[in-house]
């Protein structure tokens, strides 16, 4: 499952990566050409994307991405 997201707070991006960290399965983030790939649970990891531009948040385990629809702006 994907799920195109804009976020402008920092809480917002500590919050997916805290639920990301609890989530059994994978969660990554990607740019919109998946030029860059982030494991969603690594902190550091996340510096490495743009998040002035949406990101797509990639995972298999759809209660993570019912948990994620409040946290930011869902892009369509």
């Amino acid at each position: 499952m994907v799920t195109k997201k804009l976020f402008t707070t920092i809480d917002q991006l500590q919050e997916i990566q805290r639920l990301a960290a609890h989530c059994p399965d994978d969660v990554a983030f990607h740019n919109e050409d998946s030029t860059v790939v982030i494991d969603a649970k690594s902190y550091i990891g996340m510096y490495a994307l743009n998040f002035k531009e949406p990101v797509l948040l990639i995972s298999e385990n759809k209660e993570f991405h019912k948990k994620i629809e409040k946290i930011g702006e869902t892009v369509r």
